[in-house]
């Protein structure tokens, strides 16, 4: 194993970038970001070689820190014109696999999972032939065709055994992991709180999740907390979002936007970041995430976008390695949309208990996906709102994102009683969207189903929802029901759909389980 250190203080000397970022008080353009190196990096010898750690009890609290304007909201009083309450037409769905992810009872080649943790962190992505699938603290590598467990369950630290430092130490959580399908590499990412903060990168070698990695330590983060981090794929860099705080979490920074130097990872060479400080005015930037075989144009900046104000606000994020003072991040732009009210922060109801369920619903949900068609751009992403007395999926097509973006269509989908949140979604390469959340109601235990529309069903409507998963429990104990869920495309066609996340069989806390499906609309081909 080969590590190396890369000294900030000597970089410092020779970049002129290193700068703190202004923050953003108005739509403008800043140049110069802050830069630096990786405080550390490694590659690695093959993962399956490495025995899977088993994870502890995490000390750290597991829900994210609130972010401004959204924690006292109770849903508000606006009426929701993009209200759809009845089932659109939809497009045919043929179902794939379906089959058990990390959870109670789940098991792997390193043995019996078990649940320390009150809630299920859920994110995935799928590659060429395997799915990795990684829950708050740990991950585990499944044979995608089979849903056979191929490495796992195991600790999210495992990734870097042998690498040093709080990467090593600590299973902080806030993961995602991602499929880089322009290059056929692993991303893997998580927290590592301590000794200053970081944020633990690995990139997979080949295309194989549990071969060799290349291992990055971006931070310290002077003792501010890097919360809610949220990763993506784009041309010239892996970017990436943070909620700031102080250490407490009791004050909010504002979100922090990052670029790391995704050419010199892929290469296992010293990588730099390259990140703007926006005030705290503004918080849960997404960045966008690469979907398909056609790139962006050329030179066309990565885009970000949160949620603030009644509209969506969108960030453009130009970044230039060779001259890191021209770097820019311009924004925010804003982009109005139907009314909508945000739902109370815990009010999801459950069968047979009292404990209601949090909505999450002051922040778009993960991922922002891209996707260029030749003839337009289009970005997708979903909130929670309130819908009457329950709650619905906002969702969105926003296009021309590099010009002045608009919406160009949305919806509300609420189509009878139940409470739908938690969604996450995805556009295939014919236009077929497709949205999955967590559903629950007085009468419907929490449970995983997903919704769609083809590219001629009348705009702002899905159609007939699919079940993924029936609940036959409720969360009893806590609230919180997790940060986000994952939808992504298969790269083999870029037709299929893959969602996971989390659902209750019985009655309890500590008994969660998960559900990785796959689907694909008849229409794709």
């Amino acid at each position: 194993m080969k590590r190396f250190w890369v000294p900030f203080v000597a970089l410092c000397a020779v970049v002129s970038a290193c700068a703190t970022a202004l923050a953003q008080t108005a739509p403008h353009a800043t140049a110069g970001a802050a830069f630096r190196m990786a405080a550390r990096f490694d590659r690695s010898g093959p993962l399956r070689e490495v025995a899977p750690l088993t994870p502890r009890r995490p000390s750290r609290r597991e829900e994210p820190a609130r972010i401004p304007g959204g924690a006292a909201e109770s849903g508000g009083t606006a009426a929701d014109s993009a209200l759809q309450s009845s089932p659109g037409l939809g497009a045919a769905v043929t179902a794939g696999f379906n089959f058990e992810g990390i959870g109670d009872g789940f098991s792997g080649p390193s043995g019996n999972f078990t649940v320390n943790n009150t809630v299920a962190d859920t994110n995935g992505d799928v590659g060429l032939t395997q799915y990795v699938q990684w829950v708050n603290f740990s991950f585990a590598v499944f044979d995608k065709v089979t849903g056979a467990v191929q490495y796992g369950p195991g600790a999210g630290n495992t990734l870097w055994s042998g690498f040093g430092g709080p990467c090593e130490t600590r299973n902080d959580g806030d993961p995602i992991v991602q499929y880089d399908q322009m290059a056929h590499r692993w991303v893997m990412t998580q927290l590592a709180l301590g000794g200053g903060n970081y944020q633990c990168v690995a990139v997979s070698q080949t295309s194989d999740a549990t071969g060799a990695y290349y291992r990055y330590a971006f931070g310290p983060f002077n003792n501010e907390l890097n919360d809610y981090p949220k990763l993506t794929v784009w041309p010239d860099a892996y970017y990436v979002s943070f909620n700031m705080f102080n250490e407490a979490r009791t004050t909010s920074l504002g979100s922090k936007v990052c670029a790391y130097d995704r050419a010199q990872m892929l290469a296992g060479l010293p990588a730099a970041e390259q990140c703007f400080q926006l005030s705290s005015s503004y918080a849960a930037l997404l960045p966008a995430d690469l979907e398909g075989a056609t790139l962006p144009p050329a030179g066309t900046p990565n885009f970000f976008l949160n949620l603030g104000g009644g509209q969506l606000r969108l960030w453009k994020f130009a970044v230039n390695w060779s001259q890191p003072a021209s770097t820019t991040l311009t924004g925010p732009i804003g982009i109005p949309v139907a009314s909508f009210s945000r739902p109370c922060v815990a009010c999801v109801p459950q069968p047979g208990t009292s404990q209601a369920l949090a909505t999450l619903g002051d922040r778009l949900m993960y991922r922002l996906a891209y996707r260029n068609f030749g003839t337009h751009q289009s970005l997708t992403v979903n909130h929670t709102v309130k819908a009457g007395g329950n709650t619905g999926i906002r969702w969105y097509e926003i296009r021309n994102p590099g010009g002045t973006p608009v919406v160009h269509q949305q919806g509300t989908y609420a189509p009878d009683s139940s409470y739908r949140w938690m969604g996450s979604m995805a556009m295939d390469k014919v236009g077929n969207i497709a949205v999955g959340y967590s559903i629950s109601s007085r009468s419907v235990r929490p449970g995983i189903r997903f919704a769609a529309r083809a590219p001629s069903d009348a705009p702002g409507t899905l159609g007939a929802e699919t079940v993924i998963q029936a609940g036959t429990g409720s969360q009893t104990g806590n609230s919180w029901w997790g940060d986000y869920s994952s939808m992504s495309l298969d790269p083999s066609d870029d037709c299929t759909m893959w969602y996971t996340t989390h659902y209750q069989t019985a009655d309890g806390l500590f008994n969660w389980h998960t559900r990785i499906a796959s689907f694909k609309m008849q229409g794709c081909q």
